[in-house]
């Protein structure tokens, strides 16, 4: 296992850590000195299986703050060295989410003892981990937003998975408006001037449910609150949905700075949209210059031409060179479907289900769920002849 000893006192991490680097087996002992509130931030893979608290003071908000990574990290589990073992700390322990409490200096069977409990545990219990997917603009107007938008709500549609969107546009998002005509309660910024308060419940208040498992997390109402979001905030945000949905679908939006590229490393897969004209395939291929530079892997990146028209003056053949790809995705040129869909709030796929784009966006969703198509309705000849059978 994965272990990590969190203490105010050098002294005591030095001689925990020997303790428990003693025992039989491979385990991983890692030293971290601080406060629990110091955890929020870890970065997947530095979790711990096991995080060894020593002496977490009650009286300072330190087990709520252990509740809180509980609720962040599902994984991981705590054992607490307390010199209060009273009934009423042991209470607020388990209120947290504080199954092994042990003396503050723990005899190494105890110790011993707890761990091997975990261990058993951690060996039954399987995780969640939710896709993110990234949508960005090639250049302004690709109609990326309502991309991000539709296939969340396609992701939706089949009722089993649970899919959250989050508008990282943060000076002129309205992902929202595009699903939905509820205002949004609270937005990005309101989360991340509350990271403390982070957690499932807390998340799912803050967004706009437009079904009863698509919720979408809106954007900064006012540009100003834009600088609230810092990439740490996007951090503890994305790895919480993880844990929480199926899907987590980013509407990072044109810019290129540190929160929006935060974003982009948790993404699993990277949609760049773009259309059929010079300007975009020029700014295209300078966005995929900047995934390069930073170490993205090619099969990270998907490109996505909207509005396509197969009578255009570029091919999607000049489109495979200039990108030098032959997995390009195609969205299809239906102008009228989108727009009603926009100005109404209301998906694409609902308010117009025969619409090429509808089908496409459909055959996007089923290609990252696995969920098969639903029967088709047989032929009108082949409901003649059984009716004349039956």
């Amino acid at each position: 296992m994965k272990i990590a000893i969190l203490s105010r006192d050098d002294r005591q991490l030095i001689e925990l850590a020997r303790v428990l680097r003693n025992r039989p087996g491979a385990d991983e002992v890692d030293m971290i000195a601080g406060t629990p509130a110091k955890l929020t931030t870890l970065a997947d893979d530095a979790v711990p299986d096991v995080l060894v608290v020593d002496q977490p003071r009650a009286d300072e908000g330190e087990l709520e703050a252990l509740e809180r990574l509980g609720h962040l990290f599902p994984r991981m589990s705590f054992i607490v060295l307390a010199g209060d073992l009273s009934q009423d700390f042991l209470l607020r322990a388990m209120r947290a989410g504080v199954r092994e409490v042990l003396p503050a200096i723990p005899a190494p069977a105890a110790l011993a003892q707890a761990l091997d409990r975990i261990a058993e545990k951690l060996g039954n219990q399987g995780g969640t981990n939710g896709k993110v997917l990234a949508f960005i603009s090639c250049k302004g107007g690709s109609g990326s937003t309502f991309l991000a938008t539709n296939l969340a709500y396609a992701l939706s549609a089949g009722g089993s998975k649970r899919v959250a969107l989050i508008d990282m546009n943060l000076q002129f998002g309205d992902a929202s408006l595009f699903v939905s005509d509820i205002k949004p309660l609270a937005t990005l910024s309101d989360v991340a001037t509350q990271i403390h308060r982070l957690d499932p419940s807390f998340l799912a208040s803050s967004m706009v449910a437009v079904t009863p498992n698509y919720s979408v997390l809106a954007a900064p109402s006012d540009p100003a609150h834009a600088s609230d979001v810092k990439p740490e905030h996007i951090d503890a945000i994305v790895k919480l949905a993880r844990r929480q949905y199926d899907f987590i679908v980013l509407d990072v939006g044109r810019s290129l700075d540190p929160v929006s590229i935060r974003a982009l490393d948790h993404a699993d897969t990277i949609y760049p949209v773009l259309q059929m004209t010079l300007p975009y395939i020029r700014d295209g291929k300078r966005l995929l210059t900047v995934f390069r530079n930073l170490d993205y892997a090619k099969d990270k990146v998907e490109l996505i031409v909207n509005r396509h028209d197969k009578n255009s003056d570029i091919r999607l053949r000049d489109l495979e060179e200039a990108f030098d790809t032959t997995s390009l995705r195609t969205m299809p040129n239906h102008y009228d479907a989108a727009a009603k869909s926009v100005n109404q709030g209301v998906p694409v796929t609902r308010l117009m289900p025969d619409s090429p784009l509808s089908t496409a966006l459909t055959d996007m969703a089923r290609d990252l769920t696995g969920e098969a198509a639903p029967q088709q309705a047989s032929s009108l000849m082949a409901r003649l002849f059984k009716r004349r059978a039956a």
